[in-house]
């Protein structure tokens, strides 16, 4: 780039919640609009008043809108709402069972214990506790206890920007306690206030020209797969799938009525639209196209795929491309893998100025490497709710430090997408898409498990039933039950009910998010007065046990030289596979870490880690052992202070290839002359800063080796 040119970054961020709202009960299962809307839609957006020279990107899913909507105005309620406005002397024992394990649901580290009185109260009804405990918890609440935690769990979703700017909310976080029924109302007052104020406020800022607000497909379904569910295919020619479902009407239709609702509320057309997932193909964006949007986005990787083989190299990121569609263009960017995971996944850990600093210094590498004289971008895209949770004070400091940074470095400067192409000169032609998604480039999220697949069927044969149902009874087409019908069809097809079906994700309310699709489609067979199919009451989510060390079988005795030279090897080792631990609603692309195989015998413990990919530990990695035995004893098993294949004790039998590392620490060498357990932790560590920890919230138990090891008890 020329030296004075700047580079471009155009952040993206995703605003969005699946439909919590059964329509026939006219009732919200769960509260996480409201909550969301507290801790991430309003203030997320307001910030950037105190940094004018920002300009952001804001995607707002249209049934994201109508929930808060239904908020404003009085029309929703969940249980966790009338439970928090309930008296504690109305609780009935269901009611008190029901607090203790749900008002707890919040990132403890950051959302808990930070607060004295809220973490006094986790602590009175423990950190560890089963279902069959709740009742005999519940007699060492007091009333004013009660109230409290009614209290403290609406309160700690509120940014750390209305503590600053509201003093209701400061007052409430300065009292901490002794809380009052009428204290309990106005929050939950305020909350409806704060709903009412995301759309206003996001209109607001797009007409004063600081964001360009993008949309969604109106309940967030995986478009290619509406158009024809053989399209997963392209990455997973070999995939088990269920029965063919192909309705681009569909895909059309929630398209319409996106563009439609954001016209209402916005006063202008929308020009950019994220699709759900980042999902694209070919017949995808002529839809969208269709639909008179000018530029859409995607992640990286379907760029990687959409060229000709072999070609792609990390400069042609930074540009947007064009699709020539019946004459007119779609714009594409693609999302910045590595920054944008940066921020979703591992900044949370760093102090923020330390983090502010690495991200730009990333956006200077990535400039410097440009001698073409021409601009550049870098689409930075991720969800813009879920992550702030795992970061101090929901991410405040951290994006107050980077928008700073930001503002004042005269090379770097944000865009907005529509404005950026209005000033392009031109773009590189895309003669082809990829069929993928943001996540490994497939949509092996949503499809190919036996419970993905079993969802998808439901579905298809929900859909014919409404279509067969309303062809034999034209009478029924122009009612309102028929036009519900319709709508449960739609809410359905969304792709956050198989985000959790598979083993992929899972979280406290699983049984929840199965039930609300299995609802939808329940409804469908009420509307039109038919009987529900039984299977339809049946679950489709498994129960899972969490995440677990499977422990070794014998004594093992492996070449360590970073291969694997049989089958026997490692056969009889423990092992604790990183995929099987992943939770909730965010999602690492992969992790790099893929598993850990551990064993010994009497003169050593093995370790052999797996990696996702090609890894240079010599260079900008760490991968560090963490052995707890009363004291902490560290090992960084290849550094770049020691050179490649060296660790802290140098003398370590170790091998590695790119793929896969052994090491063999030796009893006798490591800190432990009580003979006690290990409690193992094994963390990869970039330039100092964590990236990832296993297992994340636990440790590997191992005994010391004796002849009687294994019949001692594994866990994590």
């Amino acid at each position: 780039m020329a030296s004075d040119t700047p580079l471009s970054i155009l952040f993206l961020w995703h605003q969005h919640q699946p439909l919590y709202k059964d329509g026939l009960k006219d009732r919200y299962e769960m509260p996480w609009v409201r909550l969301h809307a507290t801790k991430d839609y309003l203030d997320m957006v307001t910030l950037l008043e105190e940094f004018p020279a920002i300009q952001a990107n804001f995607n707002l899913v249209p049934s994201l809108l109508t929930q808060l909507d239904d908020y404003a105005e009085r029309k929703a309620q969940d249980k966790f709402m009338e439970l928090t406005l309930k008296s504690p002397a109305e609780l009935t024992s269901d009611d008190r069972s029901f607090i203790l394990q749900n008002f707890f649901m919040a990132h403890w580290e950051h959302m808990v214990d930070p607060y004295p009185r809220y973490r006094e109260l986790l602590e009175k009804r423990g950190r560890n506790i089963t279902a069959e405990s709740l009742s005999r918890i519940q007699k060492y609440f007091k009333e004013q206890d009660w109230r409290d935690l009614q209290a403290w769990f609406n309160l700690t979703w509120f940014d750390p920007l209305w503590k600053e700017k509201d003093p209701f909310i400061r007052g409430l976080f300065e009292k901490g306690k002794n809380f009052t029924e009428d204290d309990k109302h106005q929050l939950i007052e305020k909350q409806r206030e704060i709903c009412s104020r995301v759309v206003t406020k996001h209109k607001v800022m797009q007409e004063k020209g600081q964001i360009e607000i993008t949309t969604t497909p109106f309940y967030h379904p995986i478009l290619p797969l509406l158009c024809d569910t053989e399209s997963a295919r392209m990455a997973l020619p070999h995939g088990r799938l269920p029965q063919r479902f192909q309705h681009p009407e569909d895909a059309r239709f929630q398209l319409k009525r996106a563009v439609e609702d954001y016209t209402q509320r916005f006063g202008i057309a929308p020009r950019g639209l994220w699709p759900s997932e980042g999902s694209v193909s070919d017949a995808v964006a002529h839809l969208i196209r269709e639909a008179g949007i000018l530029w859409t986005a995607t992640d990286e990787e379907i760029l990687v795929h959409s060229l000709p083989p072999n070609t792609y190299r990390k400069e042609h990121l930074y540009e947007p491309y064009r699709m020539e569609i019946n004459g007119q263009n779609l714009h594409f960017f693609f999302r910045d893998h590595e920054l944008s995971d940066a921020i979703g996944f591992v900044y949370a850990t760093w102090e923020p100025e330390a983090a502010a600093e690495d991200f730009v210094k990333r956006l200077h590498r990535i400039r410097s490497s440009f001698t073409d004289g021409k601009e550049h971008i870098v689409s930075v895209i991720l969800d813009g709710e879920n992550c702030w949770e795992y970061y101090k004070d929901d991410g405040l400091p951290f994006l107050r430090a980077l928008y700073r940074r930001l503002s004042n470095d005269p090379l770097l400067q944000t865009v907005k997408g529509s404005e950026y192409l209005q000033n392009l000169k031109s773009a590189k032609t895309l003669e082809k898409l990829w069929s993928g998604s943001w996540i490994n480039a497939n949509y092996s999220i949503w499809i190919g498990h036996s419970e993905d697949n079993a969802a998808w069927d439901l579905l298809a044969r929900t859909r014919r039933f409404l279509v067969d149902i309303l062809q034999a009874h034209p009478e029924l087409r122009s009612t309102q039950q028929a036009a519900q019908a319709w709508e449960e069809i739609y809410i359905a097809e969304g792709s956050d009910w198989c985000w959790w079906y598979g083993d992929d994700h899972s979280s406290a309310n699983d049984a929840m998010f199965d039930y609300l699709f299995r609802r939808h489609l329940m409804n469908v067979y009420e509307l039109l007065g038919e009987k529900v199919p039984d299977d339809l009451h049946i679950p489709i989510k498994k129960k899972r046990l969490a995440a677990t060390v499977v422990e070794p079988m014998d004594f093992i005795h492996p070449t360590v030289d970073g291969k694997v030279t049989s089958y026997f090897e490692w056969h009889a080792a423990g092992h604790y596979q990183t995929e099987a631990s992943g939770t909730g609603t965010m999602q690492k692309a992969e992790n790099m870490i893929k598993a850990i195989y551990f064993g010994f015998d009497l003169v050593n413990i093995y370790f052999r880690i797996d990696f996702n990919k090609k890894v240079d530990l010599s260079k900008t990695y760490k991968l560090r052992i963490s052995l707890d035995t009363g004291e902490t004893e560290e090992i960084d098993l290849i550094s770049s202070e020691y050179g490649e294949l060296k660790t802290t004790k140098s003398d370590l039998p170790f091998g590695k290839n790119e793929k896969i590392l052994e090491v063999a620490l030796p009893l006798k060498r490591l800190k432990n002359e009580q003979k006690v357990p290990f409690k193992i932790s094994i963390r990869l560590l970039k330039d100092g800063a964590e990236q990832e920890r296993w297992p994340a919230e636990a440790t590997i138990n191992i005994p010391y080796p004796t002849e009687s090891s294994f019949a001692l008890n594994w866990q994590v």
